[in-house]
């Protein structure tokens, strides 16, 4: 089959968008860290640190954005130490492409170097497994894994997988059946207009965290 130039350019980029969209998402979970917006009560009691009162005044103002707003809740109880303990099993995954160096440096076990590291690549364009490639030319395929738990890639509201999806925290089968009815998105507006016909205005914020329509 020949094809021309305009042709070649067209087929390359549906092939970048097909693989960007098959590959953003939330990190894989290992099953040890919290997303404090969707624990459960006794969930978030279990934990390092925790009390009835600081997981009422959670439960009472979530949800978080980010977790520089949840470190600002728990810094008016917890000790700097506390907290670095307690975000091994309870965090907010931050956005690889926007997160500021204060937000990264919140990852359990991320100093400046490598906080350097996940900014150089920016943007993660290929998803997740761009950022297990190029973290994973300065810490083991473990350390990669662990460091996944707390980040994600915005995923693509119109060409997203439904695995890509259900990784976003909160999110089961009825809210992606709702994603999915109103395809395609126009706009970011859209998804909010549409989105807040189920959830708050809140929660339709923390939801568009995780997507894009580039």
């Amino acid at each position: 089959m020949n094809l021309d130039r305009h042709s070649l350019v067209t087929v390359a980029a549906a092939i970048g968008t097909a693989f960007s969209a098959a590959t953003a998402q939330v990190g894989r979970n290992q099953g040890g860290v919290l997303d404090p917006n969707v624990a459960t009560e006794q969930q978030l009691t279990a934990l390092p640190g925790m009390n009835a009162t600081i997981v009422k005044s959670v439960i009472d103002q979530r949800p978080f954005l980010g977790m520089l707003e949840l470190d600002s809740l728990l810094g008016k109880s917890l000790t700097r130490e506390q907290r670095t303990a307690l975000y091994s099993t309870l965090f907010i995954a931050i956005n690889l492409n926007t997160a500021s160096r204060n937000e990264i440096l919140l990852v359990p076990g991320v100093g400046n170097r490598m906080a350097h590291e996940f900014e150089e690549y920016r943007p993660y364009t290929g998803g997740l497994p761009q950022f297990r490639k190029e973290i994973g030319k300065y810490v083991t395929a473990a350390e990669v894994a662990r460091f996944e738990q707390y980040v994600f890639v915005p995923v693509n509201l119109n060409t997203a997988s439904d695995a890509d999806i259900l990784s976003i925290p909160g999110v089961g089968q009825r809210m992606l059946h709702e994603f999915k009815e109103y395809r395609p998105y126009k706009s970011m507006e859209q998804f909010r207009k549409e989105i807040g016909k189920y959830v708050n205005a809140k929660e339709v914020a923390r939801l568009e965290r995780y997507v894009t329509l580039q």
